[in-house]
């Protein structure tokens, strides 16, 4: 037996060891490589397109927002899946347009005046990202169960969502100290909250928190956090720390309602600009600890609003929240429904990009599924877009996008195809060309009769009956 000087041992064992080292360097970017990514949606509450930078926004600083543009795409045409958020929302869990969803309008604007809620044959984004082997979780505003007893099937952990932490119903997320939020299934009581003295903890903090920690405790293996914050929905109100920075600037004051069911705070301006600013810190501080963990590169972040805004509903808005559009919240312009939404994916999404192309919140199920490459994809309206999002060719169009709405100024239903939108409200028909007037300002249904026909043919084949949302006009 040949015996090796003690220098060749140690040349032996040095190259083993090198050897081990290599292949699981290689072995752990393998696993890296197929890891499936991260998807963090985050939704704004009732935040206009006009309201952050990288969209025109002037007054309201939100420099972490504009950075993902930066570092990402920005969509152009992006619309939410309804003026109000119950049926965007559900639009955007189901896939379904407001034609064919079960949730076609707010709890109390049905016919019966009864909540419609989701239930056990509706599947949403949860299941599909759930049946791929992520971890779920919901944090913030569900607004999909909104019955006075607590109806399991439409809680978060019947729809795909292993983790829930925030408000159950549209009522208790109008209000930033209110006691009561939902840990999954049970009552998480705050009880040194006090909502009408605006006592106790901001709850949009502890959704920043609630985020911070399933992000850390999920690190190691692919999840879905659907981040659903309130802000910027009335009430008004936000800690004195973040509205600091716009009390210095001689900005006008506008006085608002303290003692009605919103609990604003007394001056509405530097409330409105520090409540969107600390969602867009808190969004920084999210996206620093992905890259502490190590995930950011494998982490898909999408931030968009679920419907248009309200605060800035003036003769002379001041901060211009609608940018270019007609409309507001409650409105099938486009101020009401056209959302800024951007997307961020290191290494995957081109930097510093925008798209025309015409998307919807419907979209997301589809995009979903087309992520997680999952084998049957449930029935939907919408169009992946992540051939958008990945800068490939073969994107599918959307032949025509539809809505309807009944809640006021109700029935209202509306089809945009390509540049053409058509609007059948109580007053009659209007027919806008959106390539040449954003503003919705130059009704050409008597100069395009041929195309108002073809478009409200489109409209009226859209839905399907639903007992709830018959097209009428309701009173809550």
């Amino acid at each position: 037996m040949m015996i090796l000087a003690k220098p060749y041992w140690l040349l032996l064992i040095l190259f083993v060891v090198l050897g081990c080292s290599v292949k699981d360097t290689k072995t752990s970017q393998s696993k890296q490589s197929q890891q499936k990514p991260n998807v963090i949606f985050i939704l704004a509450d009732d935040l206009g397109y006009g309201d952050i930078g990288a969209y025109g926004q002037q007054k309201i600083k939100t420099p972490n927002i504009d950075k993902l543009a930066l570092e990402g795409i920005k969509f152009n045409q992006h619309y939410a899946g309804s003026p109000v958020c119950g049926p965007s929302r559900a639009s955007l869990l189901t896939g379904m347009h407001t034609g064919h969803s079960k949730v076609r309008g707010n709890p109390r604007w049905t016919n019966s005046g009864k909540p419609v809620e989701l239930g056990e044959s509706d599947i949403t984004v949860g299941d599909v990202f759930k049946s791929a082997g992520y971890n779920t979780a919901i944090i913030g505003k569900w607004a999909m169960a909104d019955a006075k007893e607590t109806n399991i099937e439409a809680m978060p952990s019947s729809k795909g969502f292993d983790y829930f932490f925030g408000f159950k119903t549209h009522k208790e997320a109008h209000h930033y100290y209110w006691h009561r939020l939902f840990k999954n299934n049970e009552p998480y009581i705050l009880t040194e909250n006090d909502f009408a003295q605006k006592k106790g903890k901001y709850t949009h903090d502890l959704f920043t928190d609630q985020a911070l920690n399933f992000v850390d405790k999920n690190k190691d293996d692919p999840f879905f956090l659907y981040l659903a914050f309130t802000i910027p929905h009335l009430e008004l109100t936000v800690p004195e720390d973040s509205k600091k920075p716009y009390q210095i600037l001689d900005w006008p004051k506008r006085k608002m309602n303290t003692k009605g069911h919103y609990k604003n705070d007394e001056e509405g301006h530097t409330a409105y600009a520090g409540m969107v600013s600390r969602m867009d810190r808190d969004i920084g501080v999210l996206m620093d600890k992905l890259k502490s963990l190590g995930i950011d590169d494998n982490t898909l972040v999408i931030f968009t609003s679920d419907n248009g805004h309200e605060y800035d509903r003036l003769k002379q808005p001041f901060f211009n929240s609608n940018g270019p559009f007609r409309g507001m919240k409650r409105d099938l312009y486009e101020g009401g429904i056209r959302m800024p939404f951007i997307a961020r994916w290191p290494n995957k999404i081109q930097q510093n990009t925008e798209t025309n192309h015409v998307s919807a919140f419907w979209d997301f199920m589809a995009t979903a599924c087309d992520i997680t490459k999952v084998d049957e994809c449930p029935s939907s309206d919408g169009i992946s877009y992540l051939p958008t999002l990945l800068s490939q060719d073969k994107q599918v169009k959307h032949d025509f996008l539809y809505w309807e709405f009944n809640e006021r100024k109700g029935p209202i239903q509306a089809v945009v195809q390509d540049n053409w939108k058509l609007i059948k409200n109580s007053k009659g028909l209007e027919l806008y060309d959106l390539s040449q007037d954003k503003a919705e300002s130059n009704n050409l249904i008597h100069a395009q009769p041929a195309l108002a026909v073809k478009l409200l043919t489109k409209l009226e084949g859209a839905r399907t009956p639903h007992p709830e949302f018959t097209l009428q006009q309701l009173t809550p």
